[in-house]
């Protein structure tokens, strides 16, 4: 059922998790074709396999752009009356462990603020870590804040 923004305003400090997602060779290509970063540590998994990361990994950006999937996948209430919404920036990111590929990942999204900034328009900020399966250290943090117009 969906919920005002007042509503979801109400939430702050509330968490969602999302399902997990594999972060496959062939997604991490086709960022590479994306983005023209076509460094062997992403692409090459023979040369990859002879650093210390065993293996192809993740760009750090392909991992930040999973915020939209990995949202998607949560049980976070849909909002009413939504005309749009728009990533403003974020406070701070940090890539803390690398993804390599073949790995599953999840999103944990936690509300920080939300407040409306005119009529019309909210600004949200949440807590978003990337977290890999296995693993103790997220592979991303994120201080991240959105522009929701009603």
């Amino acid at each position: 059922m969906p919920i005002t923004m007042q509503e979801r305003a109400g939430q702050i400090g509330s968490e969602a998790v999302s399902d997990w997602v594999e972060v496959t060779q062939a997604m991490i290509d086709k960022f590479a074709d994306a983005t023209g970063d076509h460094q062997f540590i992403h692409v090459d998994p023979a040369r990859a396999a002879m650093t210390p990361f065993g293996g192809t990994i993740a760009h750090g950006f392909l991992t930040l752009s999973l915020m939209p999937l990995l949202s998607a996948r949560t049980e976070l209430p849909e909002i009413q009356d939504v005309k749009m919404a728009v990533n403003y920036g974020g406070n701070k990111v940090r890539f803390l462990t690398p993804v390599r590929s073949g790995k599953r990942v999840r999103g944990r999204f936690k509300l920080l603020e939300l407040a409306e900034k005119r009529p019309g328009q909210w600004q949200q900020t949440n807590l978003f870590a990337v977290e890999i399966e296995g693993e103790d250290k997220p592979a991303m943090v994120a201080e991240w804040i959105s522009q929701i117009f009603v």
